[in-house]
Order: structure tokens, then C-alpha cells, then sequence
């Protein structure tokens, strides 16, 4: 029993990408093709692998479709899949299940979609492998869909498909949740997850894996993106191999300023760091979010003029670089303790703003009093935006109270400097 297959999930294809339009520079284009870039590069590897099958556990498509070049696009390349004699068996997940999809396009022959009614098992003569899986009907299927799933076929290497949850994984919605004891038990060889965007081992006995999208869509999808190559030898279950398929890799570079005595030694830091990432990421375009951040000698030349420098670091980017926010938070050495402790009027302006930001309830009455005016009076564009602007959220001022608090040390010790 020898046998490799690629294991795939959440292609989202023609993911619409919301939101990018508000940075200027941002590569709308390259970043919304990106993901059937990724399919071509998935369908490329399981062609040049000469893999028996392929495995897709689902969200193949980002919901429904806003014309029919979507599923041309995704049934024209499974079709390439099946002049080179490769199969496709897949599942759909909560981003397409049955519900969702209005249109709909006749899967080619060589493709195997399990039914979103009742699981259904697949058999793989030659090569004795049988699949087993269930659609989505509904978006949000929260009941435990493995539990139904058929016993394992005797004498077959036995896979399970599932778009799922897991034991809940954060940032993503507990759809189909299940137990690692309840697929262990099932005696299946290997466990074809989906729906978690990031990759992840959750077993080698048997093997039970995320492979991850294989295509990044925003920050909080960061690193290489891919499949997974499963090879089976005598029956027994090789370690997956990864293979990255993306076209454009997203990162979240942190840099620690502490060590930061000017804003020249922050920036040479910076670009040290985007050119270890480019050459990581090797001609793929890079999205970037930097943050740099800690208590630093370079403090008060950075406060003094942010933009500057945040474009300074947008400056650094060069060639297929594209920096989507810069968040400068350096912070006075000067400690807040020795600050708080201090007998003047601007010590108790910084002891007055930490009481608040400890107590939520205060801050609130604080806003409504202080920034109802001012938000009445904002213009509509700015209150309904993504990023509505509401001076009077209790939420927004307690994330910008750390910021005043960094302002008054800062004031506070270049006030000792220059009396010194």
C-alpha cells in the first residue's frame, strides 16, 4: 500500500479582501489575486508531485459568488488536475456550505464532493484507500459531525475529512467542534482537518492536521501559507511534508526599542529586519505590519515628530515590500512608580489618568461628559466607517490612555532635563 496525496484547505477563493482600499500604496490588485494564484501553485505541485489524489477539507470559496467567473476559475483548474489523471475528494465548509452557494457549476468528473445530507465514505480500489467526509448544509453547523462518520473500512487505509473546529481554536468559530479522544477512537489513518487557518499537529498517532489556508488574506494570517504532501509507505504514514503555495506572505515584524538610543539606530534595526524577511519570503510580495515598541533613550526624539518617522520606516520598504500600518509606542525610561510618586502638578495629572484607566466605569462618565459634543459633531463618514471614530467609546479611551500616560512621562522628564 503506497500511495501520496496533497492535503488542502480554506482555498477562499476570490476572497474580496475588505478594507484594503483604505491605505494608500496598498497592492489592492496583487493582494485580491493572490489566492487563485495560490490554487494554480496548488494544482502545479500536485502535477509535478504526481500525486494519486487530492484532499480539499473545505471553504474552497469565500461564500457565494458575485458572478460565475469564481467557479469557472476553481472547476477550469480541477479539470487540469484531471487531464493529469489526479482526483479530487472534498468537502464543503461553513464559508460555502450548500446554504450559501446560489450558483452553481457541475464538478468535473474527477471530483468526488461528499454530500452535506449524511456522510458518505469514498473507496480508492487500487490503491486500497477509502474516504470519508461530510459537506456543511449550513453555515453554522455547531453539532459534532464525526461522530456519524462510518467505521473504518477493513484493509483500507482509512481518511477522514472534516471542516472543523476542533476542541475551539481562537479567532475562528466553533463550527462542528469535536474531541482528539473521539477522533483517535474512530481508528481512522489520518484525520484531513480544515477551517483553521493556521497550521497544526494535533496528533501523529494517528496523524490529525490542519494544514492551513493556502493563501494569507490579512495580519492576522501571517507566515508561509500551503499544503501538506502525505506520503504512505507499506501502509504506514510518513510525516506530512509542507509546501508553501503563497504569492503574497503577510508579517507582523515587533521590534523591541529598548536597546534604542536615536531614532537612526531604530530605523538601521527596521530595515535589518525587513531584509532578513525578504530574503525568507524569496520574490513573494510582502505585507507588513511593524510595530516598535518599549521604554527607550530615543523615546523623546521619536514623540517628537511620529510621522516622521513613521514614514521614515514606510521608506524602508524598497521593492515588493508593502508596509500596511507602522504603530510607534515607545515609552520614557523615566519609571512610572518614580512619576506617581512625585509632588507637583504634573505628577497628579499622571496619577489622575491612571486612576481612570483603572476604573472602566469612571473613564465612561468621563467620555460622555467630555466628548459628547464632539462626536455630534463629527461627520457621518467618520462615525459609520470600518473604523468608526466614537470619542465617547469607553473601549477607544482606555486603549488611548496608555498613550497619555507615555506623553506626560515624556513631558515629565524632559521637564527634569531641561531644570537639571
Amino acid at each position: 500500500m503506497n500511495f501520496r496525496f496533497l492535503h488542502a484547505a480554506d482555498l477562499h477563493l476570490d476572497s474580496p479582501l475588505r478594507g484594503l482600499t483604505r491605505y494608500e500604496g496598498a497592492p489592492v490588485e496583487e493582494l485580491r489575486g493572490a489566492t487563485r494564484e495560490a490554487l494554480q501553485a496548488l494544482v502545479n505541485l500536485a502535477i509535478e508531485e504526481d500525486v494519486d489524489f487530492v484532499v480539499l477539507s473545505g471553504d474552497l470559496y469565500d461564500g457565494d459568488w458575485r458572478d460565475f467567473n469564481t467557479g469557472l476559475f476553481l472547476t477550469q483548474r480541477l479539470r487540469e488536475l484531471a487531464e493529469a489523471g489526479i482526483a479530487v475528494y472534498a468537502i464543503k465548509g461553513n464559508h460555502d456550505a450548500a446554504s450559501r452557494i446560489s450558483k452553481s457549476l457541475s464538478w468535473p468528473s474527477n471530483v468526488t464532493m461528499f454530500s452535506h445530507k449524511q456522510p458518505e465514505t469514498a473507496l480508492i480500489e487500487k490503491l486500497r484507500v477509502a474516504l470519508h467526509g461530510q459537506s456543511f448544509a449550513q453555515p453554522k453547523t455547531v453539532d459534532d459531525l464525526s461522530a456519524n462518520y462510518p467505521e473504518p473500512v477493513q484493509g483500507y487505509y482509512n481518511i477522514g475529512i472534516l471542516h472543523t473546529s476542533a476542541d475551539g481554536r481562537e479567532g475562528h468559530g466553533s463550527y462542528a467542534p469535536c474531541s482528539m479522544d473521539g477522533l483517535r477512537n474512530k481508528g481512522y489513518d489520518y484525520w484531513a482537518l480544515g477551517h483553521v487557518h493556521q497550521r497544526e499537529t494535533l496528533s501523529e498517532k494517528p496523524w490529525i492536521m490542519f494544514p492551513g489556508n493556502i493563501q494569507g488574506r490579512h495580519i492576522r494570517e501571517t507566515g508561509a501559507k500551503g499544503a501538506l504532501l502525505v506520503s504512505v509507505e507499506d501502509g504506514v504514514t510518513r510525516e506530512p511534508e509542507f509546501f508553501a503555495l503563497d504569492v503574497a506572505r503577510w508579517y507582523h515584524l515587533q521590534i523591541d526599542l529598548s536597546d534604542c538610543r536615536s531614532a537612526s539606530q531604530m530605523l538601521l534595526s527596521i530595515s535589518d529586519e525587513i531584509e532578513a524577511l525578504r530574503e525568507k519570503a524569496g520574490d513573494r510580495l510582502l505585507a507588513l505590519r511593524i510595530t516598535a515598541e518599549g521604554a527607550c533613550a530615543a523615546h523623546r526624539e521619536l514623540q517628537s515628530s511620529p510621522e516622521r518617522w513613521e514614514n521614515e520606516i514606510r521608506g524602508l520598504a524598497g521593492t515588493r515590500v508593502w508596509v500596511e500600518k507602522v504603530r510607534l509606542r515607545s515609552r520614557s525610561v523615566v519609571s512610572p512608580q518614580d512619576l506617581a510618586a512625585r509632588d507637583d502638578v504634573f505628577a497628579a495629572i499622571f496619577n489622575e489618568v491612571s486612576h481612570r484607566e483603572a476604573n472602566p466605569e469612571v473613564l465612561a462618565e468621563v467620555g460622555s461628559k467630555l466628548f459628547a459634543t464632539l462626536e455630534s459633531k463629527l461627520p457621518s463618514e467618520l462615525k459609520t466607517a470600518d473604523q468608526a471614530l466614537r470619542p465617547t467609546d469607553p473601549a477607544l479611551l482606555q486603549q488611548l490612555l496608555p498613550e497619555v500616560r507615555s506623553l506626560l512621562a515624556s513631558r515629565l522628564a524632559h521637564r527634569d532635563d531641561e531644570n537639571s
